[in-house]
């Protein structure tokens, strides 16, 4: 069974100035990801703006994902959509794309029960014949999976973990030490990547690593090889980044940050562009610490 793990990033969708998608410059920058050592490319989380494209959008995204990393790492598309039937449509069409895993954000808007929860990732597992990773991330879709809901759903066998982007370190330990072990735990928020490999999580799905590839993935090279020293300084070296992505809505901070630092995936689309000076000034400031 497919196993989820080490450093993945949950890659930026590169646009025009008008905001149609820039194949080349989304595929040149998946390159320099996985030339930076990550161990996965994700198309369409949060941090690729899942929430602002049209269906037609998001496949044209996936297919060339699927090209520019061509086999030398998995692939992780996100499919999750307001509705279940349209959630089984595109996951199934993801699915014959040649992805690895589908990462399934929780219904949104919609506020859901865990029984609404457990009946909609049950379908999906049913009638989507691919690896899922659940994705939990409350503040963005006001609905959390709970630990228990978890534990029912891994009766599934091809719901193979779970990326936890509550930024809440106990709910993270409730799915690695209350849920199965076979799940793939995966920290969701940056600030908790080495805390959570230390308690049993198998990585991490991180927009940081939209910016600082190398120093991310040296987070988790270094507890692999046990020098949670040196990982430990990796991992408080990312705070000053994620403190200026607290000024602004965080993944376009770091859309921004990541043009700033030479990398043409250009605007977010409207209304959630990041065009603050302040925020601008900000990142230039951190940068230096950088250096």
């Amino acid at each position: 069974m497919f196993k989820a793990e080490g450093l993945i990033t949950p890659v930026v969708t590169a646009l025009t100035e008008n905001e149609k998608f820039n194949k080349e410059e989304y595929q040149n920058f998946i390159d320099h990801l996985i030339k930076a050592g990550v161990s996965g490319i994700f198309p369409l989380g949060t941090n690729g703006e899942f929430y602002a494209f049209s269906t037609a959008e998001k496949l044209k995204i996936i297919e060339a994902a699927v090209e520019a990393v061509n086999g030398r790492v998995p692939v992780y598309a996100g499919t999750g959509c307001v509705t279940t039937r349209e959630t089984i449509e595109l996951s199934r069409t993801a699915a014959s794309m040649g992805v690895d895993c589908l990462s399934i954000i929780t219904p949104y808007f919609v506020k859901a029960s865990q029984a609404d929860l457990i009946e909609h990732y049950s379908a999906i597992a049913q009638q989507v014949d691919m690896p899922i990773l659940l994705y939990n991330i409350p503040a963005r879709t006001g609905n959390s999976i709970e630990y228990k809901t978890v534990k029912t759903l891994a009766q599934y066998e091809n719901i193979i973990g779970i990326k936890d982007s509550s930024g809440n370190f106990d709910n993270m330990l409730k799915y690695i030490e209350n849920t199965d072990p076979r799940l793939c735990v995966l920290a969701g928020s940056d600030s908790l990547i080495l805390w959570a490999l230390m308690a049993g999580g198998s990585g991490a799905i991180s927009g940081c690593s939209n910016v600082f590839p190398e120093l991310m993935v040296a987070i988790y090279t270094h507890w692999k090889a046990g020098n949670i020293e040196k990982a430990n300084e990796a991992q408080k070296a990312i705070r000053p980044f994620r403190n200026v992505m607290q000024m602004g809505n965080p993944n376009s901070v770091v859309k921004l940050a990541v043009n700033m630092r030479g990398y043409h995936v250009g605007p977010a689309r409207q209304p959630s562009n990041c065009t603050d000076p302040a925020i601008r000034k900000a990142l230039e400031d951190v940068f230096k610490l950088y250096e």
